[in-house]
């Protein structure tokens, strides 16, 4: 997929999060990482984003928990939509979609596009 189409479809998933992040309450906020092996846009994230994440205040305020895209989900995790495509990053509020962001858009674009997730979350 061409980094134009993964910024569109970033856009469109960030749209329909947010619409539906303002239905769940204030909780504990986590970002999910669904990627698999060869993904070149995994190893960009790695590259890009991995080593400053935890040190962030996204990081912070949604810790990253890693997990393959064709294993099943661990227990207590509510999903609208199994991910597709790798990577995609899904924030969960109390075990529960409040949006998501699929594919990597680049640095430049995934900063603005988690904040705006956590603020949709936080602003509940």
């Amino acid at each position: 997929m061409a980094v134009p189409a993964l910024l569109a479809s970033a856009l469109l998933a960030v749209s329909a999060g947010a619409a539906s992040a303002g239905a769940a309450s204030a909780g504990e906020l986590q970002l999910l990482m669904f990627e698999q092996a060869g993904c070149i846009y995994c190893a960009q994230w790695n590259a890009e984003i991995a080593p400053q994440y935890p040190l962030t205040d996204e990081g912070k305020a949604a810790p990253l928990m890693r997990l393959q895209l064709r294993e099943p989900l661990p227990d207590g995790l509510s999903l609208v939509a199994p991910p597709v495509f790798t990577p995609t990053f899904v924030l969960v509020e109390d075990g529960i979609e409040a949006g998501r962001i699929e594919g990597y858009p680049g640095a430049d674009f995934f900063w603005p596009l988690l904040a705006g997730l956590i603020a949709g979350s936080a602003a509940d």
